[in-house]
């Protein structure tokens, strides 16, 4: 997945969720921030981050922010990329061979999930539910989601549960959205509810799987998988 027209930039604050004051050339600019998480540890003050020019005619604002550095990591924080990346690795062969083929936003009971798979041989009946799940939190090295309580993405977990329950193969893919972590592992102490369901997840043959990607100022690729560390 590749960026058009990326510039730099220098974090200066975030107002709220939607928006971020940044410091581009020398002028300061109110972008828009393509991911609704807190992104405390990310978007600090002094910070350098790298945006997207708008495109559209009727946008309030000219750049999307969709990469920050920490220390020497550059962290895309693109709640958009991971399915759009996830999309193009599992076609590739990246999860299954042969790829099967994809149908995005899939609706089952009472959840949408972010794929149906469909192959020969995939399960009994050729289908398998798949959501997708963008990380951002990193601390030592290790990749943590979520980095703020998420009572959707329980729902999510209970929900290919019970898919699972009933047959259905189902999984869930953890992209980190950077380079070099160490494992995967759910964050017990933002979201212990999450955490928990997770476990319960695997245990009830939901499969669990994290890939970290390969990460630039105009690009971000799956590159291979991580340990998943769920105690």
């Amino acid at each position: 997945m590749r960026y058009a027209e990326v510039t730099e930039g220098v974090f200066l604050k975030r107002p709220n969720r939607f928006i971020a004051h940044v410091m581009i050339n020398g002028r300061e600019e109110i972008c828009h921030v393509k991911n609704t998480g807190r992104c405390r540890e990310l978007l600090i003050p002094g910070a350098r981050v790298y945006l997207e020019k708008a495109r559209g005619l009727k946008r309030k604002t000219a750049y999307d922010l969709i990469a920050v550095e920490k220390g020497k990591r550059l962290i895309n924080m693109d709640s958009q990329a991971p399915n759009q990346v996830a999309a193009e690795w599992i076609r590739a062969g990246g999860l299954f061979d042969p790829p099967p083929s994809l149908r995005p936003e899939f609706s089952w009971g009472s959840s949408r999930f972010d794929f149906l798979l469909s192959s020969p041989g995939l399960s009994p009946s050729g289908q398998m539910l798949l959501e997708v799940k963008g990380v951002t939190l990193e601390e030592d090295g290790a990749a943590f989601f979520p980095d703020a309580p998420t009572q959707r993405g329980v729902k999510h977990l209970r929900e290919l549960i019970r898919a699972a329950g009933e047959g259905i193969r189902s999984g869930v893919l953890f992209v980190v959205q950077m380079e070099q972590v160490r494992f995967f592992s759910p964050h017990w102490e933002n979201h212990p509810d999450f955490a928990r369901a997770l476990v319960q997840a695997r245990k009830s043959g939901v499969e669990i799987w994290a890939v970290s990607c390969r990460v630039g100022p105009d690009f971000i690729k799956i590159d291979h998988s991580v340990p998943v560390h769920l105690e």
